[in-house]
């Protein structure tokens, strides 16, 4: 299938909307202090925690689907079980994350996480809003103060998926975390991806992350990234059904400036995902005097 690419016109409209520095969501927990980031190694995870829906099997999709519209009690336990895994994590992507709706009792899980989880900084990207019924959306948790924050809402076939671009470091030689949630067909993901390559291109230390919805094979050798010479931070490792995983579709892509020390895929079949971490080294050029 050709790689459908972006026509003049519809790249200077997404032009036009792409740098968006939203300030009104991105909050500091002043209990906590903000620090730039001075360490070589991060530590980063991805994880779609499906609103707080504790899925186990298939039959689930169905007998649990009133938890994408009603409250349930035990979803906060469901939340409280996420961010026990947090604090050996430095920048967190979210996905699947609702923004404060009936379904999630009103809590914004993006701030509760951040809150449990003791991060100094957190950002909630609102990508389709229900009203009072659900706020779709994704999530960014950081123990480091980025330079900058893009809010970018990105094209394809249906709207309300989005990416969350964030710069932390050195302003002269920046990493660039891009978190995102990608569609489900490969059409649509296609004219996502070759969005992101715009955004990204001029930058020497990148790292996507998040649920792409496909295998890496066909991000990296079949889709606008092919000639970007990024890698996946892992192969093979399958993140999808949580329960009996045969499919990989959680990714950590980097840069060749950047080296993995380790990844993994963690075991915690509580979405209906799994989610992924790896460790990387940064070259000395990102860091900032400590």
């Amino acid at each position: 299938m050709p790689i459908r690419t972006l026509t003049g016109a519809m790249r200077r409209r997404l032009n036009r909307k792409r740098y968006q520095f939203r300030t009104e969501s991105a909050q500091y927990n002043h209990s906590q202090t903000v620090q730039p980031l001075t360490k070589n190694t991060l530590n980063l995870l991805s994880f779609n925690i499906q609103v707080g829906i504790n899925t186990e099997h298939f039959r689930h999709y169905l007998t649990r689907s009133w938890q994408h519209i009603l409250p349930h009690p035990n979803r906060i336990a469901t939340l409280d079980r996420i961010a026990g895994i947090l604090p050996e994590y430095d920048l967190v992507s979210l996905q699947e994350v609702d923004g404060g709706s009936l379904r999630s009792g009103f809590v914004n899980q993006t701030e509760y996480l951040a809150l449990k989880g003791l991060f100094p900084f957190w950002y909630h990207q609102l990508n389709r809003n229900l009203g009072k019924f659900a706020q779709h959306s994704n999530g960014l948790l950081s123990r480091y103060q980025p330079l900058s924050l893009e809010d970018h809402k990105l094209p394809g076939l249906i709207p309300g998926r989005g990416a969350i671009v964030t710069r932390f470091g050195n302003p002269d030689s920046p990493l660039t975390v891009v978190m995102m949630h990608l569609a489900l067909s490969r059409r649509a993901r296609n004219i996502q991806l070759s969005y992101i390559q715009e955004v990204v291109q001029n930058n020497e230390h990148i790292v996507l992350m998040g649920d792409m919805n496909t295998h890496a094979d066909q991000l990296l050798h079949d889709s606008p990234l092919q000639n970007s010479r990024l890698q996946a931070a892992h192969w093979g490792q399958n993140t999808f059904p949580s329960w009996q995983p045969k499919r990989s579709l959680d990714h950590i892509l980097i840069s060749p400036s950047l080296r993995v020390n380790r990844f993994g895929v963690v075991n915690l079949p509580i979405s209906d995902h799994l989610p992924v971490s790896v460790e990387i080294q940064l070259p000395e050029s990102i860091l900032l005097s400590s």
